[in-house]
């Protein structure tokens, strides 16, 4: 018999490219192209500089640390990340580029160690070497059964949602997207004849249209839809008017249940809109940006692993519990009560901009205890 809630777990940016390739069992070759570093093996140096030796190589459950008991913990019954890097051998780096991440495939079993289902690639990153990278990427994640949303051979595979199937939950439809000014050039979105992205034209009240019609097209009773969109700059805490309109709109119009937004490399403000959860930035969850300075307060070490719980029939919002992490030598660790407290009061702080409230429960983790619909009345259709 099916559960009656689903728990998924949602994470922003995951960059297991570059110097965290480097620390793992099968380093890539680590040339670089940029005009800070030529080589992977630099940012591993600036880590240490900043944190002390990593050990190499290092397990493929490693980077995750104590992300894995919190996931044992949890029990989420759908995991969905934004994989922030190609997977791939290919050397044909996008030219006039200045950063190009990869993780050479041999290591795909870092995904895995965490039982990741879904991997959202429709990012700035996915092409870093070329459409050959791209695709090998997509064939290296089906072959170790994680899906994929976001990014394809063609436009029609690109615009596909991944659908994640369980026999206790039902069946969870991620579908993937990415807007211009989060870095994607207009080169990279897929076509009918060649591989890329699925790149919005805009914010538009087409653009919600056209995604309307591609949920009713997959669409079965008791589906939950995740819109996944790798949307505006890294940094900075405020949300443009039209990102937060076009997310209403995905609720109002398309029926989606979840709007999971990233790309900013720190955590942003949560909404609750009819019901409905939007994370407007989920912030990083792994990377190797220790050591690299210019936006300290950001807390940008500091990352949050999402828990929402919905309610299988109506996708409504039921609880939504945060897991702080800090990451350190290329690994998550717990975060200290410092930390956990300086994240409270972030996020109570952008949350009041969108009517929401969050606090400590008694385990010490992050919970939502105040959201209300920020739009009446209410357009959204509860079935």
């Amino acid at each position: 018999m099916a559960s009656k809630t689903v728990t998924l777990f949602l994470a922003g940016d995951v960059m297991t490219g570059r110097g965290v390739d480097q620390v793992l069992q099968h380093p890539g070759e680590p040339h670089l192209f940029e005009s800070y570093a030529h080589s992977a093996l630099d940012y591993v140096q600036l880590a240490e500089q900043v944190n002390g030796p990593i050990p190499r190589p290092v397990l493929f459950s490693y980077p995750w640390g104590v992300a894995l008991a919190e996931l044992d913990r949890v029990q989420p019954d759908v995991r969905i990340v934004n994989l922030e890097t190609a997977a791939t051998v290919a050397e044909d780096a996008w030219p006039g580029k200045g950063i190009h991440y990869r993780m050479h495939p041999a290591n795909m079993p870092c995904l895995s160690a965490a039982r990741i289902d879904c991997c959202v690639v429709a990012n700035n990153h996915v092409l870093d070497w070329g459409r050959a990278g791209l695709v090998e990427t997509l064939l290296t994640l089906h072959q170790h059964g994680i899906k994929s949303a976001g990014a394809g051979r063609d436009a029609q595979e690109a615009a596909s949602p991944a659908v994640i199937e369980s026999g206790r939950t039902g069946r969870v439809l991620v579908f993937g997207f990415c807007t211009r000014d989060s870095g994607v050039s207009d080169e990279w979105a897929a076509d009918q004849k060649r591989a890329g992205v699925n790149l919005l034209s805009g914010l538009s009240l087409a653009s919600v249209d056209a995604i309307a019609g591609q949920v009713r097209e997959h669409r079965r009773p008791g589906d939950l839809i995740v819109a996944s969109i790798h949307w505006g700059g890294n940094w900075g805490y405020a949300i443009a008017a039209e990102q937060r309109e076009f997310a209403h709109r995905l609720i109002d119009r398309a029926q989606v249940d979840i709007v999971h937004g990233h790309s900013s490399h720190h955590a942003k403000g949560i909404e609750l809109y009819c019901d409905k959860l939007i994370l407007y930035g989920c912030g990083d969850l792994l990377n190797d940006y220790e050591g690299i300075g210019g936006h300290e307060s950001y807390r940008a070490d500091l990352a949050l692993m999402y828990f929402p719980t919905l309610d299988r029939c109506t996708g409504r919002l039921l609880a939504l519990k945060l897991a702080a992490l800090r990451m350190r030598r290329f690994r998550l660790e717990s975060a200290s009560a410092d930390d956990v407290h300086w994240l409270l009061a972030m996020l109570n702080r952008e949350g009041r901009k969108l009517g929401t409230a969050i606090a400590l429960d008694r385990d010490g983790n992050l919970s939502l205890t105040a959201g209300a619909c920020t739009d009446q009345p209410c357009r959204c259709i509860h079935s």
